[in-house]
């Protein structure tokens, strides 16, 4: 990818995590679905960037989940809870990418509803499904 639209793209992710991410109220509990150890886990915004657009050395296996060329995205909700200032939902999200390949992912996610009242996202986990050997 060309440096201006890496850069672009960096910009337009971090800017994207501040307004659906509540990093900057303490860490979130993030488990992205491509990840593995020793770097499995994001408790920072800087890890969660990374992970959506790659381009950090300190996380070499990132190749930019955002960036890759989806087409259609689609949320299905198993459960919604509710609890005063918290909601968790889990479910499934359905990606399609470019070639019309469908993948789907489970997901987990808390919303809070952060000082400033805005609901932001808490806890982001992501896996793919389960398949029996």
């Amino acid at each position: 990818m060309p440096q201006g639209v890496f850069a672009a793209a960096e910009t337009t992710a971090s800017r994207i995590l501040d307004q659906a991410y509540g990093y900057q109220y303490g860490a979130v509990a993030f488990k992205p679905t491509l990840t593995q150890h020793p770097q499995t886990f994001r408790g920072t915004k800087a890890g969660a960037l990374t992970y959506f657009v790659g381009g950090n050395p300190s996380f070499p296996n990132d190749k930019g989940f955002a960036i890759k060329p989806w087409q259609k995205c689609a949320i299905r909700n198993q459960v919604i809870q509710l609890h005063g200032d918290l909601a968790i939902t889990m479910g499934n999200v359905d990606l399609i990418d470019s070639s019309g390949k469908l993948t789907t992912v489970d997901k987990t996610w808390a919303f809070m509803r952060e000082p400033d009242e805005e609901v932001r996202i808490v806890l982001h986990h992501s896996s793919l499904p389960f398949t029996a050997k």
